[in-house]
């Protein structure tokens, strides 16, 4: 078999492959199912660049992702957020976080094993896949898999999202307890009474999962987003006070169920799905 032939049969396999990937993606988004959430941190080296990430996540990763059927994947850095002032700016030496919806469990394995080995995938990316040892792409990434709550299965899209409206702004919370019963203490307080609230009172929430795989567990991750800073800082001043969450706050059932409280603010990629 010459070369021709090689790359011919090598091009039919991965659409053959894709195409295959789409189908079990779309036969397993109907409603109700439970979506799995890859979450990655690409850590830089100090005063690195970042085109070459970048351009391997636009160009490459994100389009091989919605061809084998995952849509609306998340591409965001930190912000440094002043509430009382109401601004923001560019967290200096932010990861990039990719987020990374999946139908199901066979989608993220097949994904994280097969993506990189498609042909189309190895040419757009090509300068970040062939990079040299002594100028890497990036550190080191770091993981999570998470399962979505049963109250919110699927991500919820807010359509300032959708629009892709520049100024969109994203609350990512990672609560981490002290024991697995009480991780689950704390899922049951969102799944009964905080999910409810929280999108009654316009705070866009976009998912909220458990994680079931990574680092510190056990820990839940949730993601409240705004078109811009004020409206999403005014839908947290609206929860906090909300006679509603001081029950449940109060509730003995939910009592310690928190041992640590992370927020980061996240603004999204000119080529965020998200």
């Amino acid at each position: 078999m010459n070369r021709r032939e090689v790359l011919t049969t090598s091009l039919a396999a991965s659409a053959a492959a894709t195409l295959a990937h789409s189908q079990l993606a779309a036969a397993e988004k109907s409603p109700g199912v439970r979506e799995y959430y890859e979450l990655r941190a690409y850590r830089l080296k100090p005063g690195a660049s970042s085109a070459l990430l970048e351009g391997y996540l636009e160009m490459a990763f994100i389009p091989a992702l919605n061809q084998r059927g995952v849509k609306n994947v998340g591409v965001f850095t930190e912000l440094e957020v002043d509430k009382k002032a109401g601004t923001s700016k560019p967290l200096a030496g932010s990861p990039f976080w990719v987020l990374v919806p999946h139908g199901s469990l066979e989608s993220f394995v097949s994904v994280s094993a097969d993506l990189n080995t498609d042909a189309a995938v190895q040419a757009a990316g090509a300068d970040y896949l062939g990079v040299a040892k002594a100028s890497p792409a990036f550190d080191r990434i770091d993981t999570w898999l998470y399962r979505a709550f049963a109250s919110q299965p699927q991500m919820e899209l807010p359509a300032f999202s959708k629009s892709r409206v520049p100024t969109r702004v994203f609350e990512m919370r990672d609560y981490e307890s002290h024991s697995e019963r009480a991780a689950l203490s704390k899922m049951a307080m969102f799944n009964h009474g905080e999910i409810p609230l929280m999108k009654e009172l316009g705070m866009s929430p976009l998912l909220f999962s458990q994680g079931i795989a990574g680092p510190n567990l056990p820990h839940l991750r949730y993601f409240t987003s705004g078109s811009d800073l004020a409206a999403h800082l005014a839908g947290w001043a609206k929860f906090g006070p909300d006679p509603r969450w001081k029950a449940m706050s109060t509730d003995p059932q939910y009592k310690d169920n928190t041992s640590k409280n992370t927020a980061r603010f996240l603004t999204p990629t000119a080529y965020s799905q998200i």
